[in-house]
């Protein structure tokens, strides 16, 4: 049995929503096993009040959370990558950073809970909808079978978390 600890970033534009909330699920779901970290590729510089509201409201420490860029992740010292997820389709899409290490990536997007519009109501709805979907995926994620799985095999698995029925179902038009 293995006692590497996986480190995993999450990655997104602003970095003030999704990112955040997978950063905060998976350091608690994960906890000895993955360290997680999230950045943006143009960080807002702030954390989204609603994040802040709703992993509060579900008792998590938001003393890590800040808004910052992807590229605290490119430098010398920072923590050798072992995953690399984005979490919107606008991060996805951009040119990342090219990741010492090699680490695997996949895309988990998920709907911009930050872009929400109508009532107050609607928008913590949306915000809640984004932290069901990736706790759903890291909850996947957390149970695979690391030191069984060849690369291939677990590069394959991380992809078909980001496309999970049950997490997906809000993106379908």
């Amino acid at each position: 049995m293995s006692d590497k600890i996986y480190n995993v970033l999450f990655l997104c534009t602003g970095n003030s929503a999704r990112s955040i909330i997978a950063e905060a699920i998976l350091n608690r779901l994960g906890q000895g096993k993955f360290r997680a970290f999230s950045a943006g590729s143009q960080p807002k510089g702030e954390v989204h009040p609603y994040t802040l509201q709703l992993l509060r409201g579900m008792n998590y420490d938001t003393s890590f959370a800040r808004s910052k860029t992807w590229d605290e992740f490119t430098i010398a010292s920072a923590p050798q990558l072992d995953f690399v997820f984005t979490v919107c389709d606008n991060a996805a899409a951009e040119a990342c950073p090219v990741w010492p290490g090699q680490p695997m990536t996949a895309h988990w997007g998920v709907p911009d809970p930050a872009a929400a519009e109508g009532n107050d109501s609607e928008k913590h709805f949306a915000f809640a909808e984004a932290y069901r979907m990736l706790n759903h995926r890291i909850s996947i994620f957390v149970s695979l079978p690391m030191a069984s799985l060849d690369k291939l095999s677990l590069q394959t698995r991380l992809q078909e978390i980001g496309t999970t029925t049950d997490a997906a179902k809000s993106e379908v038009a």
